[in-house]
């Protein structure tokens, strides 16, 4: 069951919000419903986000991102459709039942901290249990124990003035752990801070995520920090959401000439990974098998190295043409193996970035999974056809963009 549904959501302000949702489903567009005093900021949105992954809305000012959020924890009532956090209808829920899910199920975190400065750090982070009516021994412990997940070890009985910008986003960071809800919502939650504390908390919340396994909606109006962070990405225009797909997807297979313009200008290189680019090998040596299997498999398909895996594909190293075809006589493969070298050999999730230094010094990448596994190869002039793939393509974005210039709105999300 996914941690959140979404069912076709609007949310239009207005005296007769409801009939500007009728007129919308039957095709009148948004400047119709402004000159009848109507303001659409959602229209038809449908997602879900499973549990454990960080689903980032990704949105311009003005795209109905906030809104949306909003609708999420009950704050706006949609003027149509309907929410569930882990099944329960939350958008039906009203007085204690939608007290309850917002204490049970959700915490969030603010763009601007919201932290009480006359309370000590400590009894901020407390501040969500004791709403709850926790215990203040139980409530205290839990909060030092999420300010320590959030790097603030030391920092319990100070007050929000004498902690950095970044510091205090990490208190209400937190301050939502320490709540232990299962979902957390995070409106523009790094915006205010420089490019660098940005960086450094775009970090440890994948790194909490992976620890605690939490359930993120992120919403966001920088695309670099989107695709950084996003297991999947929703990009919004205009209150609606236009497409739906890992960073990758979205780089590689736009929806419209919207999105294929609004990620033009992004390093594909630290988006792509290597699942992207790699082949499954063209031959591999089982570990159990000889020399004289090798020569053959390196004769028909003209390569001079094989990988070489065990039974369960893990991968044992590689042998070259040179030693196998002096070894012919051998029954054992062993002594002819030599140890992939650490640098050519890298996970499915390395960023296409990384993988130049590699493939300088190595005629072929071997992509492994956790388990040490062989998932596939990546040769250099794979990786090279790869870039000169991207580059063509963002050449003809640039071109259709010229006839089209994004707005410098636009610009600046890119940029960041």
């Amino acid at each position: 069951m996914p941690a959140i549904e979404a069912h076709h959501l609007y949310k239009v302000f207005g005296r007769k919000g409801r009939e500007g949702v009728k007129r919308l489903q039957a095709g009148a567009d948004t400047t119709e419903l402004k000159k009848a005093g109507l303001t659409p900021a959602v229209i038809d949105a449908s997602f879900t986000v499973e549990e454990g992954e960080i689903f980032v809305v990704m949105g311009l000012s003005g795209s109905g991102k906030s809104t949306l959020i909003r609708m999420i924890n009950g704050l706006h009532p949609p003027t149509a459709g309907h929410v569930k956090l882990h099944g329960e209808n939350i958008t039906a829920a009203t007085g204690k039942d939608l007290r309850r899910l917002r204490r049970e199920r959700i915490s969030m975190v603010f763009q601007h901290f919201a932290l009480f400065p006359h309370r000590s750090v400590i009894d901020n982070a407390a501040y969500g249990l004791e709403t709850q009516g926790v215990a203040k021994e139980e409530r205290r412990r839990r909060a030092h124990e999420a300010l320590e997940l959030c790097g603030l070890t030391g920092w319990d009985e100070h007050l929000p003035s004498e902690l950095s910008g970044g510091m205090q986003q990490r208190v209400g960071l937190a301050r939502a752990l320490a709540a232990d809800t299962d979902i957390l919502l995070m409106d523009e939650a790094f915006s205010a801070l420089d490019p660098l504390i940005r960086r450094d908390m775009q970090d440890q919340l994948i790194e909490l995520q992976q620890k605690l396994g939490k359930t993120i909606l992120f919403i966001t109006h920088d695309l670099n920090e989107a695709m950084r962070i996003g297991d999947r990405i929703a990009m919004m225009r205009n209150g609606r959401i236009v497409q739906i797909g890992t960073a990758e997807e979205i780089l590689t297979d736009p929806a419209n000439d919207y999105v294929a313009q609004f990620v033009a200008d992004v390093d594909r290189t630290r988006v792509l990974t290597a699942a992207s680019v790699m082949e499954p090998p063209v031959a591999v040596l089982g570990a159990e098998q000889g020399p004289r299997t090798a020569h053959k498999l390196m004769r028909e398909h003209q390569i001079s190295a094989l990988f070489v895996t065990g039974r369960d594909r893990s991968l044992k190293g590689y042998v070259t043409e040179d030693e196998v075809g002096k070894h012919l006589e051998q029954k054992d493969i062993t002594s002819l193996l030599k140890p992939v070298p650490d640098v050519a050999r890298v996970t499915p999730d390395t960023s296409l970035a990384d993988l130049f230094g590699p493939a300088a010094e190595t005629p072929a990448i071997a992509v492994v999974d956790d388990a040490g596994r062989l998932s596939g190869v990546i040769p250099r002039i794979t990786l090279l056809s790869a870039l000169a793939a991207y580059a063509e393509a963002d050449s003809e974005i640039e071109t259709a963009a010229a006839a089209e210039p994004l707005t410098d709105q636009t610009k600046e999300a890119v940029r960041g």
